[in-house]
């Protein structure tokens, strides 16, 4: 009887389950030896408390911080944002393809930029700045958006718990961004855009039109004829957006600092975005020169990319390989600048409309 009326000695008080669900801790002195205890942090909370704090911390993620993008905002989004950037920026892209095609080789057409501009619209009006935007505009509609989805699509699984990607990583995101869009859309898109602009620079052009220009291309030379300078422009393209997107990214994080939520003011984003884009200018330009000659109609002179560069190396000289380096720096920073900025207001609105987890 007396075994009766002792008191429970399994537990001095409320049970360890019991003192979990209410949150409460056991009043009883904890006898486990020290060697045998639990350490402090992470790993004194059971298992499935720290699975509900993992789940709260990356909802954190895209509630508090950088909201983690859906690639299919990002598509959208940077569809929209490249089609209007093209429309503005394509008098410089213009002006920068006549003079890399203006090869020294021969007796040169044009004195500078200012003198390129004064021609074209002498001989052709101010809608002669604009021949070949058709071809452009229809690639940079998907290049845009296959640039910026597969960007997001790369990066949100690199991400931190507050939506923070390191600047290491953005390189290798926008690497692949970079090599998927120059794949996909870029090549064969700059191949009908420098061939159509050659061509309208001829005495007598070929071509009626981007309709008729691609039907002739392909007719004579099958679809590998848009597809000339594929290793320039991966390479090109590549490193293009692995720089713009590791600069973007490192300025971001530098602006934001330790508060993830921070906000950036279009103005910021602009100015991030254009020295982005300088970046990548003196980063590649030498990979542009080459990759335009490879895909005008001239390209027959060379046997592969290397022997590309070679020859204007022999025969040029090394300061070829910046040539439109000034126009094609004032179109890609504007360029940039203008598609990072409608890129982030456009995934706002979209936020608004469309909810994704």
């Amino acid at each position: 009887m007396s075994s009766l009326l002792k008191p429970f000695s399994v537990c001095e008080g409320p049970c360890e389950s019991c003192g979990v669900r209410r949150g409460c801790q056991s009043s009883a002195p904890d006898r486990q030896p020290p060697s045998q205890r639990p350490a402090a942090g992470l790993g004194a909370v059971p298992a499935h408390q720290r699975s509900y704090a993992a789940r709260r911390s990356l909802a954190a993620a895209a509630i508090g911080g950088r909201k983690i993008t859906h690639p299919g905002k990002a598509i959208l989004a940077g569809g929209i944002a490249g089609g209007i950037e093209i429309c503005i920026t394509f008098p410089t892209e213009y002006v920068k393809t006549q003079l890399q095609l203006d090869a020294r080789v021969n007796p040169p057409r044009y004195r500078g930029i200012g003198d390129c501009v004064k021609l074209t619209v002498q001989d052709h009006g101010l809608r002669g700045l604009y021949r070949g935007l058709s071809s452009l505009l229809y690639g940079s509609i998907p290049k845009s958006a296959v640039r910026f989805g597969m960007f997001e699509m790369l990066s949100n699984p690199m991400r931190d718990a507050t939506g923070r990607l390191d600047n290491t990583r953005s390189l290798l995101c926008g690497l692949g961004a970079g090599i998927t869009e120059a794949i996909i859309v870029v090549c064969p898109m700059e191949t009908l855009k420098v061939k159509l602009i050659h061509d309208q620079c001829s005495l007598r052009p070929r071509y009626r039109g981007f309709f008729h220009g691609v039907s002739e291309i392909i007719r004579e030379q099958g679809v590998r004829g848009t597809y000339q300078g594929l290793t320039a422009t991966v390479l090109k393209q590549g490193t293009n957006q692995a720089i713009r997107f590791y600069v973007m990214n490192a300025l971001r994080n530098w602006y934001k600092g330790d508060d993830s939520r921070k906000e950036m003011h279009p103005i910021v984003t602009a100015m991030f975005g254009a020295t982005a884009g300088a970046a990548s200018v003196f980063g590649n330009t030498p990979l542009d020169v080459v990759k335009t000659r490879m895909q005008g109609l001239e390209a027959h002179r060379y046997k592969n990319t290397m022997d590309c560069a070679f020859q204007i190396l022999k025969q040029e000289g090394p300061q070829v390989f910046y040539k439109g380096t000034v126009p094609r720096l004032g179109r890609v920073c504007l360029d940039v600048a203008i598609v990072f900025v409608i890129y982030e207001e456009v995934v706002k609105l979209l936020n608004n409309v469309w909810k994704t987890q």
